[in-house]
């Protein structure tokens, strides 16, 4: 009887135990993660810091490149560019980047943000979570900024409503499906290991290659180049200049999704690579005989910029220094030498700075994330393995990126047409499609 009693009572404890684990395992189930504060404002500073880069950092820096008589052209398609790839962001580009389903080439699934509340958390590189809202609001950014960027070859001459067409089909076509290869864990191009810390590939090269695409099919600016048409403020594209810069910080440190140590490394980096690229564009023209110009600093600080951005948290200070350097050197050399023998009209030099600007930028990222050259790699890096990788994402992104924009631009011309007429043009888009003059 005593013996039955110590069985029972050895079997109710053995229950006990067994529900009491079940219950433990439920609730810690049950318990989100809870977003870190500190890296939740972190992001949420970022994603500003990257608006300030469109409007006003770019608009002011492209419009101030043009002639006066089209600014407010130009920084109204930027704006109005901008804030449409917003729009289409939230209704379909987040669930074509980053659904829950989908293969290595594409995801669906929250459209219009289904299913996204305030609770809901997104993933960083560690075990750490941010408010998934900060993390739509950041990743907007960027297909915004990306979209702009592209209308640098392209403006002073392309109509405002084929411009609209255009973003919408491009962004849905090309930019969101590279987005998802290169940054959502099922992407094919992440899969690989192609190392691209904040858009050398999605942002850069798929925006310049895009440009010089459209750039081609619009056709020349009339007049061009046998007409003067030098930047009208560069006072104006100075600040656009230094807004980029600002902004950029959010752009390169707030890709690591943490305020924490790989932060910090793009943080330095975006200063010294930027900081190279800028001086090393006026040694350049100095060399080729003529005076250190106040737009090549500008243009070399955003080739600095450019070519760190795939680099930023993968590249150690020094090797940033060369990176900002090289690609400001071999971008000055496309752009001053280049581009006039062969004769395409890349109005704002979008191909010249941030396409050949990427490509050096997301190949040099091989060679500068060894920790034998101060790159976060670790001890079995290789980089010829890892050469190889990144010039199969480029090459992808280059072809992607062209197929993309001929489609989508034939389709802007299918349905608007493209450029204004000969007298819109002559007397200048600011009048001819918004009614407006920038000065009186």
């Amino acid at each position: 009887m005593i013996r039955k009693l110590v069985y029972g009572i050895g079997a109710l404890g053995s229950s006990m135990l067994m529900a009491s684990a079940a219950f433990a395992q439920e609730v810690a189930e049950a318990v989100a993660p809870v977003p870190n504060p500190g890296n939740n404002a972190w992001m949420m500073t970022s994603t500003v810091l990257v608006l300030l880069m469109i409007l006003p950092g770019l608009a002011l820096f492209y419009g101030g490149l043009t002639r006066s008589k089209n600014m407010l052209s130009t920084m109204t398609q930027i704006g109005a560019t901008a804030a449409l790839a917003m729009l289409v962001w939230v209704m379909w580009g987040y669930g074509l980047a980053f659904g829950p389903e989908g293969n290595e080439y594409i995801s669906w699934g929250k459209f219009f943000l289904a299913g996204v509340t305030p609770d809901s958390t997104a993933a960083t590189f560690t075990d750490e979570v941010i408010s998934e809202y900060v993390f739509i609001s950041f990743q907007m950014t960027f297909a915004a900024i990306t979209a702009a960027l592209v209308l640098g070859a392209v403006v002073e001459r392309m109509k405002f409503a084929a411009t609209m067409i255009f973003v919408i089909v491009w962004l849905t076509i090309v930019y969101f499906p590279i987005a998802h290869m290169v940054w959502e864990a099922r992407g094919v191009f992440f899969a690989m290991g192609a190392l691209d810390f904040a858009g050398g590939t999605v942002v850069h090269i798929n925006a310049g290659v895009s440009a010089l695409v459209a750039a081609f099919i619009l056709g020349k600016r009339r007049g061009y180049p046998t007409e003067p048409m030098a930047p009208h403020s560069l006072t104006l594209t100075m600040v656009g200049t230094g807004l980029l810069w600002v902004g950029w910080f959010g752009f390169n440190a707030g890709s690591a999704l943490e305020a924490n140590g790989s932060a910090a490394l793009a943080m330095i980096n975006t200063f010294v690579a930027t900081a190279a690229g800028g001086i090393f564009w006026m040694l350049t023209e100095k060399l080729m005989g003529h005076k250190g110009s106040a737009l090549g600093f500008c243009s070399g600080v955003i080739a600095g910029l450019v070519a760190v951005t795939p680099a930023a948290g993968n590249s150690g200070p020094f090797g940033a220094i060369v990176l900002g350097a090289v690609a400001s050197i071999i971008c000055y050399f496309f752009v001053a030498k280049v581009k006039p023998k062969l004769g395409y009209d890349d109005s704002l030099d979008a191909f010249g700075i941030h396409g050949v600007g990427g490509i050096v930028g997301a190949l040099g990222t091989a060679i500068v994330f060894a920790p034998s050259l101060g790159g976060p790699g670790g001890e079995d890096y290789v980089i010829g393995a890892q050469m190889m990788t990144q010039i199969f994402a480029v090459v992808a992104t280059i072809v992607v990126s062209t197929i993309g924009t001929v489609i989508a631009i034939y389709i802007a011309k299918a349905l608007t047409g493209l450029r204004v007429s000969e007298e819109e043009e002559v007397n200048g888009l600011d009048i001819s499609e918004h009614g407006e003059r920038a000065y009186n």
